[in-house]
């Protein structure tokens, strides 16, 4: 099939720590993706509850994000989660990194946080939210 390669037809997206690498890529490639969706993003980035502080790697996650995003509105950014089993832990850790990009300048245009009440970190609840993100960010521009 024939494709546009640009960066405004090319967007990536991923769940749980796809959803991070998703992130990642957005802002480390700004230049080849046009957006990116992080579905139940996995903020915790970890699951020994044994850490020795538990908000030490997301922070970091955060610290990046900060230093790293693409100047504000110049790419869509969509995260998500449900509020059931994994995602329960999510929350607090996404209304953080919704301060950022508040402070970044991204206005709903370019960023969206959804919270899906009853979804839970399943492919079950991907699939059946999968629109969401996609419309967002294929979305008028």
């Amino acid at each position: 099939f024939s494709t546009r390669r640009d960066r405004d037809n090319t967007y990536i997206a991923g769940s749980s720590m796809g959803g991070l690498i998703s992130i990642y890529a957005i802002c480390e490639y700004p230049n080849i993706f046009g957006g990116a969706a992080g579905i139940s993003t996995h903020l915790p980035m970890v699951l020994d509850a044994k850490t020795p502080s538990p908000d030490t790697v997301p922070a970091a996650f955060r610290n990046y994000l900060d230093e790293s995003l693409p100047q504000a509105n110049t790419v869509k950014i969509y995260f998500d989660h449900g509020n059931q089993t994994l995602d329960a832990l999510y929350p607090p850790l996404q209304e953080k990194v919704d301060e950022i990009m508040r402070a970044k300048g991204y206005t709903s245009d370019h960023w969206e946080t959804r919270s899906f009440s009853g979804d839970d970190h399943s492919e079950r609840s991907w699939a059946k939210r999968l629109n969401v993100p996609l419309e967002f960010l294929l979305g008028k521009k």
